[in-house]
């Protein structure tokens, strides 16, 4: 089952980045996903039953719209910040507990951080991620771990938990 699921992920994929249903693409793309899960199959996910739970999608879209928002903003800020005369910036490092369990959901918890403007993940370590930020607007930390993660943290609790 496990590696049956990573084949159709994987040949799916492949006819999304193709986006060519030739019969020759469609020989190409199976035997890329078979070698493919034949060699790298084993280091996947174990829980595959996650990939078959619809509501898991639906998580997805609207996280992918939040994360998306939350880029616009994010992107406008730093902008201003740069270009305002008197530089309003107030850099520092901040620590902030996870929620998350999944390790792969701390991954992407901290490469959606890093991918937003302002804020770079700098290193997790057991349940805490420690980030960089370029206006530490609080010295709470349930104030600044609402304001960095906790708009992202709870749809990839959904989605990956």
């Amino acid at each position: 089952m496990k590696y049956l699921t990573y084949f159709l992920i994987i040949f799916l994929f492949w006819l999304v980045l193709t986006f060519e249903l030739s019969t020759a693409n469609l020989i190409v793309g199976c035997a890329a996903a078979f070698v493919a899960t034949l060699f790298f199959g084993k280091y996947f996910v174990n829980n595959v039953k996650k990939f078959y739970q619809p509501h898991r999608y639906f998580w997805l879209l609207v996280y992918l719209f939040i994360f998306i928002w939350e880029c616009i903003k994010a992107n406008l800020d730093v902008a201003y910040r740069v270009l305002h005369p008197a530089l309003l910036i107030k850099p520092g490092i901040v620590k902030v507990k996870l929620d998350i369990t999944s390790k792969f959901g701390r991954v992407i918890l901290a490469n959606s951080i890093t991918m937003t403007p302002g804020t770079i993940t700098v290193d997790i370590i057991d349940d805490y991620i420690y980030i960089h930020w370029i206006y530490v607007h609080s010295t709470d930390p349930e104030i600044y771990s609402r304001k960095i993660s906790g708009r992202f943290e709870k749809y990839i609790k959904r989605i990956f938990e």
